[in-house]
């Protein structure tokens, strides 16, 4: 069979289900994947396999099991879970990889496999690596078992045991956006003592209420109006697979994932000073200033769930977030992310609190900021336009140049990088004044379109 190499993405293996992410492509890159996994570690014997409620979900499920059963590797099914639970039971039972099937947020038609070596999803150079295997894999003529495990159950009860229950109930209205954080969310908030009130909490693979993307105001709309009319303390949004959250607060304000960066990063350091906390180029400085402020050590990094998981590792960092709603807590707790986790860390941290959300984040330098700009730039070009828009704006002021270019210049700071999935620049702004504002504005858009008209 043809194998769709353009497949294989910086963090996962995403693509349409009718004509790249077929059965036998899964069953194909499940063959890869137990050479890739034998190759690492020739002892491995078993892999957890989840999957959300995607109409190809179970058919890709099955298909990518008789390819990794036929290198002689058990697979451990654990069926319609969010993500994060998939990661839980890659750290808690005695397992060598994961695969978790799942398109996220993205449109119904399209659907993705997410795998890993040991606890860990394979990133960049390493799902080219296992890119290689697949192309050249041959049936290893052999068929080990596949059997079913409970781990949700297990999830919950760890959580709840680790977090105790709520200091005070609050009232939470939980939008899982018809995604599989729906099967676990509003449980795991109840088992901690909290009133829930569901929203689009049934699992539905067309997604027919809205896109499940909490980092698009638009998909938050039904969360805000029944925050209002249940006069709630809060309202938790979870992506596709949950593994990325979205807050809004009592009065219907949204909470990006910078702001509750600060919220968790001054929880954790009050526990434990010092801390490193890593985030990504697209943050507020608002959230690096809070956490010197408070004694942490901030770190910067690019953008991307796998990029940040590897800085965490290597900087032993307690916490990581990103704009998207990624929180990953190694803080009581494994180092993955989970928008589930967090919401319940959301909570617990409000509850002890005693204020209302909208007042928790009293104290942060007022800023004006764009949301994140998408930019269509040709794929072949957009990291030629990158290093021009670095040579250009060395001159305008002190640059960043970890993940694309971002410039600082008195009270305001502007980003110009190149998306790792799309034919995309992403662009953001920020300033402490709408005047600033303007100006950042001008001189990013400025040069992007310049470079633009000199690629062609």
């Amino acid at each position: 069979m043809a194998i769709p190499m353009h497949v294989f993405r910086e963090y996962d293996i995403r693509g349409l289900v009718a004509n790249e992410l077929t059965p036998q492509f899964a069953e194909q890159l499940g063959r890869g994947f137990g050479q890739y996994l034998l190759e690492k570690n020739p002892g491995a014997q078993s892999i957890v396999l989840g999957r959300d409620h995607r109409t190809s979900s179970e058919g890709l499920a099955a298909a990518f099991s008789k390819g990794v059963r036929s290198q002689g590797i058990e697979v451990i099914a654990i069926g319609v879970v969010p993500t994060p639970v998939t990661y839980f039971a890659a750290h808690t039972l005695p397992v060598d990889g994961l695969c978790m099937i799942t398109g996220s947020h993205n449109p119904p038609e399209y659907n993705g496999f997410k795998v890993g070596i040991g606890k860990s999803t394979l990133a960049g150079s390493e799902v080219q690596e296992l890119k290689s295997k697949v192309v050249e894999a041959r049936d290893g003529g052999r068929d080990a078992r596949e059997v079913d495990h409970d781990m949700i159950v297990p999830y919950i009860h760890f959580i709840v045991q680790s977090l105790g229950l709520a200091e005070r109930p609050l009232r939470v209205v939980c939008d899982a956006g018809n995604g599989t954080g729906g099967i676990v969310g509003p449980r795991l908030l109840r088992a901690l003592g909290h009133h829930v009130t569901e929203l689009f909490c049934d699992l539905d693979g067309t997604f027919p209420n809205h896109h499940p993307d909490p980092t698009v105001e638009e998909n938050l709309k039904d969360l805000q109006r029944k925050v209002a009319e249940n006069g709630a303390d809060v309202g938790i949004a979870w992506d596709g697979d949950a593994d990325r959250v979205g807050a809004v607060d009592e009065k219907g304000q949204i909470l990006w994932g910078d702001q509750l960066m600060i919220l968790f990063s001054r929880d954790v350091l009050k526990e434990r000073p010092g801390a490193a906390i890593v985030s990504e180029v697209k943050c507020s400085q608002t959230l690096y200033d809070d956490i010197e402020k408070h004694g942490g050590r901030a770190i910067m990094w690019k953008a991307g769930h796998s990029l940040i998981k590897a800085k965490m590792a290597q900087e032993h960092a307690l916490l990581a977030g990103e704009m998207s709603g990624h929180i990953f807590f190694k803080h009581r707790y494994y180092g993955f992310d989970d928008g589930i986790y967090s919401a319940a860390r959301l909570l617990e941290l409000q509850a002890r609190d005693g204020r209302k959300l909208s007042a928790m984040l009293d104290g942060v330098a007022k800023t004006w900021a764009s949301p994140e700009i998408r930019f269509d730039f040709p794929e072949e070009k957009k990291f030629r336009a990158v290093e021009l828009a670095t040579e250009r704006l060395r001159k305008h002021g002190k640059t960043v140049e970890i993940d694309g270019v971002r410039v600082a210049i008195d009270g305001a700071w502007g980003l110009v990088r190149a998306s790792n999935t799309q034919p995309l620049l992403v662009l953001r702004w920020e300033a402490r004044s709408e005047a600033k504002l303007r100006e950042i504005k001008q001189l990013i858009e400025g040069t992007v379109q310049q470079i633009r008209k000199e690629l062609g």
